[in-house]
């Protein structure tokens, strides 16, 4: 099957890759010509402009948009003239729900389809193969099945569950219509929020563990340290990369974070190339809004989004207040961390 992929960074080049690999016609375009060429050395058919990329896809054409967020308003723009009725267009990216709610809406008065997919993978999916959560009409979704069964993992990729029996779907394979428009961007939004929660249970954990050895330092005795009640409970160094390692096998808690983060951890235990800083790209945001919105209570995912926030400085002021507030009332002086 043809597909124009548009965006050839981490993960649109590796996805491209990956349909070249099960035989499909791929035809790439990037703003960086590097980025095409280098695909192109691999078979996948070069385009160095969209009109060049369109011109290059026999109809009814199908193109995804691997692009930031931010980019895929004015590449849809530039799409629609170019595009005929029949012609379906992917927004593969994380896309806020409502923005593919209303370009499904747009591009319909073209006459074209519109597909939403969340696709989760990063950058081991070139191999692993990419989790694909999907939303848009079924007739353009069923069209393009065999897309989605190349980039999905397939059933190999883990065991039955058990006590399963429905039959017929494809979520084994990898992928799952979910709805229309926007179901899929939904779905990986709620996926976001959810891995922000995960990440954030391991980081709190591991640090815990890494502070273990409390009882071992010399604390202050003054009116602006708590005193330890008990150090002898705290006297332990733990090698925290030997616990990652254990907890993968057989633990309740083992997942694929896990193992990147054993990974991690051996190659670097103290983490030092990493400032901790950590961004996050909307989807957490609109997680813990739509549960706002439902009046759903989101507590976990919501804290695990502030604790990035966070980490950015963004907490600095809201601490220089607190530290000031001590010293008007109590004329508490502060001290300097690890003092």
């Amino acid at each position: 099957m043809q597909l124009g992929m548009i965006g050839l960074g981490r993960m649109g080049a590796n996805m491209a890759r990956r349909l070249v690999r099960a035989g499909h016609a791929c035809v790439g375009y990037d703003v960086h010509q590097g980025a095409v060429r280098a695909l192109a050395a691999e078979g996948a058919t070069p385009a160095f402009t969209l009109e060049e990329l369109v011109a290059k896809l026999a109809p009814p054409r199908a193109l995804w948009l691997m692009v930031p967020v931010a980019h895929v308003e004015e590449t849809v723009a530039a799409l629609r003239p170019l595009l005929a009725r029949g012609d379906t267009l992917i927004d593969g990216g994380n896309s806020h729900y409502p923005d593919a709610i209303r370009r499904a809406a747009l591009v319909a008065a073209d006459g074209l389809h519109w597909i939403d997919v969340g696709t989760s993978g990063g950058v081991w999916g070139l191999e692993r193969g990419y989790c694909l959560m999907i939303g848009g009409e079924a007739e353009a979704v069923t069209r393009l099945a065999p897309i989605f069964d190349a980039l999905a993992p397939g059933e190999a990729a883990a065991p039955p569950t058990a006590g399963r029996t429905r039959s017929g779907s494809t979520a084994p394979r990898g992928w799952l219509h979910c709805g229309p428009a926007g179901a899929g961007h939904f779905v990986k939004m709620v996926h976001n929020g959810i891995e922000y929660g995960l990440m954030a249970a391991y980081a709190e954990g591991l640090n815990l563990l890494r502070h273990a050895d409390a009882g071992r330092a010399d604390r202050a005795k003054d009116a602006e340290t708590t005193p330890l009640a008990h150090p002898e409970r705290f006297q332990y160094r733990f090698d925290l990369a030997e616990i990652t390692e254990v907890w993968r096998r057989g633990s309740v808690i083992g997942s694929w974070l896990l193992d990147l983060t054993a990974q991690s951890l051996a190659a670097d235990p103290t983490l030092e190339r990493f400032s901790g800083s950590v961004s996050d790209s909307g989807e957490g945001r609109w997680t813990v809004q739509a549960g706002i919105d439902a009046g759903v209570p989101l507590p976990v995912l919501t804290a695990a989004l502030y604790d990035r926030f966070a980490s950015r400085g963004e907490a600095e002021f809201a601490h220089q207040v607190l530290s000031a507030l001590r010293f008007a009332f109590g004329g508490h002086v502060e001290k300097q961390a690890g003092s």
